[in-house]
Formats: structure tokens, C-alpha cells, sequence
């Protein structure tokens, strides 16, 4: 019987395992979780015949090595990165095959931040309600991949995709994050309002799977104190005691105190995944044009 697995060789700085997540379960204080870049993963998925729910390996900066037990179909999409098997070059953004024993390389990331890892059949660990994805901050799912770790693959299933190569923008200059404001934006001065909406802002390095967090101005208040717990949904702009927005990811707390000023739409998140460090960010309140300048009174 073929031995359908992987070894880890080197995990990287993080590497963990993803998928679409586990909605529905913030009732029971469990988030989302899930690829943080989701076009990347379901394109790596579709590249090697898999279905848009397969696991895949979810890398940070600095890639990982694995080594196939089994000849398997592999992609590699996201951050643009150098991609080996046993020391030969191998393509980015298309569908290659790696030969039992051999090993995979993905190397540091050069635009961007986080790579995805599709094999054909998916990793294939257990899931937990009804995920494979980890969860950094409730703990569920698999742990981070650390050397020396096997995981096992699904079965293949379907033919790989017939494309040569898949194109990549490369890295933004500026993130721009759209945002609807509230539920808590009276909790900011009209100063802080506007502060937010023509503000310089750029990534914290402090930033993770939880959350996006900024530096730059702070945000001036209106009130003092914080509120009471409520829900957090994904894409909220959280501002804690510092006045420094954090756009809250796929593994973000399901309840805060610290007042909401905004909400960043979903579709608008892929970005923030593969912004690095030091990355200027804008935001810019939807319905208003890009350029636009915000009221203050």
C-alpha cells in the first residue's frame, strides 16, 4: 500500500496546516480560523485537482522542506518564492510533480507573506468541528509543524489543472483597506475620525494569524473606559488603550471590550494576509472615493 504522507524537514518560521475554516461556532467563543489569504489556497487546491475544502500548508516569511513519501502532484501559490525538489528549480503558481523521497523546498518569501502548500488528495489530518485548520488562538486543529512531523495525504481527486503558469500582481506598495464604520465610531472624536481616514499607518512586525495590528497615529477618543464584551466579526478594526487600529484576522477573539471603529470587508482581507512589515496601509471609508478627504465635523 503507498505510503501517502510527508515529512516535515524544516517547519519554517510558522507553518500550520488550513482550510476554509469552521464557521459558525463564534457562539461557542471559537473562531473562523482558516488560510488567511483564501484566493491563494483555493487556487493552489485547484491547481493539483483538489476540492476548494482540502487542507492545505499554510507558510510565513521564511517557507518550509518536506520530504513526499509517495510521488504526489504539488502547487505552491501566494507569496512569490523560490521553489526546489532535491536542489532543482521547480514552478511557482503551477502544477508539478514531486518523486517519492524527494525533497520540496519553499524558500523566503520574495513578495509577500504567506505561501500555500496544495498536494494532491490534501493533508488529510483529522478535523475538529469539522475543520483541519489551526487555530492559534483557541488551540484547535493541529499544531504548528515542527522538523520531524508526519502528515498523512488523501487520496487524489481529480487530474491536475492544465495551465502553464498563474500570473501574480506582485507586492502593493500601499494596503488600502475599505471600511464601514461603526458599530462603535462615537466612541472617536471627529479629530480621530479623520485621523483614521488620511492617517500614515504602517504593518506592525507584532502582527500574526490573530490580527493585523499598525503603527502610526493614534486614534483620539471621545470616551473614556471600555465597553462591556460584545461580538467580534472578522474584518473588525479593534482599537485598544494605545489609539493604534488592529484589523482583526481568521483567528481573531469572537468578543472584546476595546470599541470597534470600522469594519473591513472580507473580500478586501487576501491583502492584508501578504502584507509584510513596514507596509504603508490607508483606509479609506467606503463610499468616498479613494483621494477623497473625510469630514471632520
Amino acid at each position: 500500500m503507498t505510503d501517502r504522507a510527508l515529512t516535515v524537514v524544516r517547519a519554517g518560521a510558522l507553518t500550520c496546516v488550513q482550510d476554509l475554516g469552521r464557521p459558525g461556532h463564534a457562539h461557542l467563543g471559537v473562531p473562523r480560523s482558516g488560510a488567511l489569504d483564501e484566493p491563494a489556497h483555493r487556487l493552489a487546491n485547484r491547481l493539483v485537482g483538489n476540492g476548494t475544502s482540502a487542507a492545505t500548508l499554510e507558510t510565513t516569511l521564511t517557507g518550509c522542506a518536506v520530504r513526499l513519501r509517495a510521488t504526489t502532484t504539488v502547487a505552491v501559490t501566494g507569496a512569490a518564492c523560490p521553489v526546489t525538489v532535491d536542489g532543482r528549480p521547480a514552478p511557482w503558481g503551477a502544477p508539478f510533480r514531486v518523486p517519492a523521497g524527494a525533497l520540496l523546498q519553499v524558500g523566503t518569501a520574495t513578495h509577500g507573506v504567506r505561501c500555500y502548500l496544495a498536494f494532491a488528495g490534501g493533508v488529510d489530518t483529522e478535523p475538529v468541528l469539522g475543520s483541519r485548520a489551526t487555530d492559534l488562538l483557541s488551540g484547535l486543529g493541529p499544531d504548528p509543524l515542527t522538523d520531524g512531523v508526519v502528515l498523512p495525504l488523501g487520496p487524489p481527486q481529480g487530474p491536475p489543472a492544465a495551465v502553464d503558469a498563474v500570473p501574480h500582481a506582485g507586492p502593493a506598495a500601499e494596503l488600502v483597506l475599505p471600511f464601514l464604520p461603526g458599530p462603535r465610531a462615537d466612541w472617536f472624536t471627529a479629530t480621530g475620525l479623520h485621523t483614521l481616514a488620511t492617517g500614515r499607518f504602517r504593518v506592525s512586525p507584532a502582527s500574526n494569524r490573530i490580527g493585523l495590528r499598525t503603527e502610526g497615529p493614534p486614534l483620539e477618543r471621545a470616551r473614556d473606559g471600555e465597553l462591556p464584551s460584545e461580538g467580534m466579526p472578522l474584518g473588525a478594526l479593534q482599537v485598544p488603550p494605545d489609539g493604534l487600529p488592529v484589523l482583526f484576522l481568521h483567528d481573531h477573539p469572537t468578543t472584546g471590550g476595546y470599541p470597534v471603529v470600522g469594519v473591513v470587508p472580507e473580500r478586501w482581507l487576501p491583502a492584508a494576509a501578504q502584507a509584510v512589515p513596514g507596509t504603508a496601509v490607508r483606509f479609506v471609508r467606503l463610499g468616498r472615493r479613494p483621494g477623497a478627504t473625510a469630514h471632520t465635523g
